[in-house]
């Protein structure tokens, strides 16, 4: 203890040599209030704009320090402000010293720790800001005893526990501002009966875990301007008679408690008309309460400076009172998620300042009022979740502030006007879910102003994906599923740079999916399934970065699919319906290595699909021309001549194939004489009217082929090949030998039996394959 005061009485002496060097002529006063102020400092860990920089000057005296400001007749400091300097430390209990202190102000940055209760011996201080920082603990309730604090601002902290009771009742009766708000408060608002703030003009306790009914004792503060009790528990009935003594309010703040209106949660009328007298009221939020009742036409008479109404998230029934529009100067308001009925008013047209109106989740009917476009500066209208019918009015070309229009969830027809188009401000297109037919205007799909999302899913719409669309440089999700669009996916999507979401699932789309889609260098979720779509996925699909989530279910997609890139996180789901496709992903087929045919096999067996048949028609009469020409029957006039005679005497023409078909018409069934086991016999007549018969035999052609098909099952590609391949061409060489015009060198009949004979034997029985397979050799231990 001995140590540590010698260590300050160093330290003062120190300061006092450091004045008298730097020539100032120094006070005892200001010497203690700047020891109090370097005990702040060094409490301060971080200061990364270098602030206090000053500080730590000995040549610059301590009333021009960064934040501090001197009285300089009494040379003391009055003022200490060093708010949004993101200083971080602890606030030091030694700033009590500065006792003439009028003024502290140190929020917006990041002290933590708790309020020293030491600030309480501050008498003189009018100004205490310590909000926007880490704070936490309980507030002192000496701050109570602060008797000249006017302003009081400990919002937005990490402050707990029951709001000590002196704050209200033993502070200064001057306070005009407190705010508390955005802390973990607990318990009632500590405000009894015989407790004044006569003075209060601000009282913000939104955002905390208060409990009770409002204190009756509030309505001592005839003067308040803002009451902000938002997002606490606060219970009982709205408190009529407590704002009926305000006349000056003008933000009332109420919305998600647990407040009841009167008579027993049925009547709203009365707490309206507590509000009539308010007229500088400008904002009303009562929103998230489970309030019951009608909205009374009372409502028509609050102050017409009124600019702000939130009455959402209540059950309120019955109808929108046309009352309302004689708010003439409303820009907001908030009817939304109730459980209103009936029509829209028109009579809200003239509300001609209205900005955003949320009229949503109701159970309002009827049309659309086309008398809503008279609202000039309307910017958001949101009339989804209802029940309204019958087609969106024209006349929304004339709202060119419109920035956002939610109609989803109804039950509107016809089609969308093309004059949406004129609306070049829209951001936010939604008329999901409804009965929408015909096809996307071009002037719709056109706008270049969406910048978040178009969404005209599970409607009735037909034609093909309009190109303007690839205009939409800047919107972030496009959602045209469950349509009936049809046609191929343009490339020119790919243009849509800042795209994020793209669903086109449900609809008929064909063709390909265009590469430029999976370039895109912002896109996380593509859903293209239940279509036509064919081909290939494109690799662009699975090299894209960004993608997360895909759907390519329930199309017509072939090819092999990877497990790496985008698709390594994808299921089995995500290809579903798909028979074409296989691959590594778990569940899919895996690609048989036997399904790659190289170009050397394909072009043997080619051939001989269309040379085989040709041989086996064409070449064989020839063949029995020549060799064996007492198979061929000769019809002249009806009477059967001496064959041997015939065949000596007559020179028989070649005969085409060409022929064959027009002599035979077309080998048909009315020209076949007979047939066996090795072929059909055809009768028919030349154009010389010369009357033959022609034997087609059976050819080992589909046989040859389907052995084909069981040896690659069982063999290494290249034997496989090697074999078939040897095959056909063997079958092709005979087949040229058959069709020599010099009779003396074509084989006969029995020669091409005996080789194809030899052929399928040769198949049946190939020659012994020795097949090497390498493995990695051992590594020497």
């Amino acid at each position: 203890m001995g140590s540590c005061r010698f260590s300050m009485f160093r330290f003062l002496c120190l300061i006092i040599i450091l004045f008298v060097v730097s020539g100032e002529e120094v006070s005892p006063r200001i010497v203690k209030e700047r020891i109090s102020l370097l005990s702040f400092r060094s409490g301060v860990v971080l200061d990364p704009e270098g602030a206090l920089e000053s500080w730590n000057s000995s040549g610059v005296h301590v009333c021009n320090w960064t934040g501090v400001k001197c009285n300089n007749a009494s040379d003391h400091v009055v003022q200490l402000d060093l708010s949004g300097l993101s200083l971080r430390g602890r606030i030091s209990p030694a700033l009590a010293n500065l006792s003439s202190l009028l003024v502290l102000d140190l929020s917006r940055n990041f002290f933590e720790g708790h309020i020293p209760a030491e600030l309480g011996d501050l008498l003189q201080l009018r100004q205490l800001s310590l909000s926007w920082n880490l704070l936490g603990g309980n507030i002192p309730e000496e701050l109570g005893f602060l008797h000249h604090l006017v302003y009081l601002d400990l919002g937005s902290n990490r402050l707990a526990g029951d709001v000590p009771v002196p704050l209200f009742c033993n502070g200064s009766s001057s306070l005009e501002y407190m705010d508390l708000s955005n802390n973990s408060l607990t318990g009632e608002i500590p405000l009894k009966n015989e407790c004044k703030l006569g003075a209060l003009r601000f009282l913000l306790l939104w955002s905390n875990r208060l409990v009770g009914r409002v204190p009756r004792a509030l309505a001592n503060s005839t003067n308040l301007e803002w009451l902000d009790l938002e997002s606490n528990m606060l219970s009982g009935e709205l408190p009529s008679e407590i704002v009926r003594k305000m006349p000056k309010l003008q933000f009332l703040y109420l919305s998600y408690n647990d407040f009841v209106s009167h008579d027993g949660n049925t009547n709203l009328e009365p707490f309206f008309a507590s509000l009539v007298n308010s007229s500088n009221l400008q904002e009303l939020e009562l929103a998230g309460n489970n309030l019951h009742g009608e909205i009374p036409p009372i409502i028509g008479d609050l102050s017409t400076n009124c600019v702000q109404i939130h009455l959402d998230e209540n059950l309120l029934y019955g109808s929108i009172p046309s009352h309302i529009s004689n708010l003439v100067n409303l820009t907001l308001l908030n009817l939304s998620s109730n459980l209103l009925n009936g029509t829209i008013p028109p009579e809200l047209c003239r509300m001609g300042k209205l900005e955003r109106v949320y009229l949503s989740n109701n159970s309002l009917s009827g049309e659309i009022p086309a008398a809503l476009a008279n609202i000039s500066h309307l910017g958001l209208l949101d009339l989804s979740k209802n029940k309204l019918t019958g087609s969106i009015p024209d006349t929304f070309a004339h709202l060119s502030q419109l920035r956002r229009l939610f109609l989803y969830e109804n039950q509107l027809s016809g089609t969308i006007p093309p004059s949406l188009g004129q609306c070049v401000n829209l951001e936010i297109l939604d008329l999901s879910r409804n009965n929408i037919s015909g096809t996307i205007p071009g002037e719709v799909a056109g706008l270049k102003s969406l910048k978040l999302y178009l969404n005209l899913s599970s409607n009735h719409l037909h034609g093909p994906l309009p190109l303007e669309l690839s205009k939409m440089d800047m919107v972030l999700a496009i959602d045209l599923s469950s349509n009936n669009l049809s046609g191929t996916i343009p490339p020119q999507l790919g243009s849509c740079i800042a795209l994020e979401c793209l669903n086109l699932s449900g609809n008929v789309l064909e063709g390909p999916l265009p590469s430029t889609i999976g370039q895109l260098p912002y896109l996380k979720e593509l859903d293209v399934s239940s279509n036509q779509l064919s081909g290939n996925i494109p690799q662009s699909m699975e090299a894209s970065p960004t993608l997360k989530h895909l759907n390519f279910s329930f199309n017509r997609f072939s090819g092999n699919i990877s497990s790496s890139g985008a698709f390594s996180s994808l299921t089995i789901d995500s290809f579903r319906g798909n028979d074409g496709l296989c691959g590594e992903i778990q569940g899919m087929p895996s690609c048989r290595r036997g399904h790659v045919i190289h170009i050397s096999f394909i072009l043997p067996v080619l051939l001989s699909l269309f040379a085989t048949p040709l041989l086996c028609m064409f070449a064989y009469p020839l063949v029995l021309r020549s060799k064996f020409r007492s198979q061929t029957v000769i019809f002249n006039g009806g009477d059967l001549e001496d064959e041997d005679k015939e065949t000596k005497d007559l020179k028989h023409p070649r005969i085409s194939y060409r022929q064959l078909i027009e002599a035979t018409g077309g080998f048909s069934a009315s020209s076949l004489i007979g047939s066996g086991r090795f072929g059909r016999v055809y009768k028919g007549v030349l154009q010389d009217n010369t009357r033959i018969a022609v034997k087609m035999t059976q050819c080992p052609l589909a046989q040859l082929m389907d052995f084909c098909v069981d040896l690659s099952a069982i063999l290494p590609l290249g034997s496989y090949s090697k074999i078939c391949s040897d095959v056909i061409l063997e079958l092709i060489e005979l087949g040229l030998v058959c069709t020599q015009n010099n009779p003396s060198t074509r084989p006969s009949m029995l020669d091409v039996a005996s080789e194809i004979g030899s052929l399928k034997q040769y198949l049946s029985n190939p020659p012994s394959l020795v097949i090497e397979e390498s493995y990695p050799k051992a590594s020497a231990s």
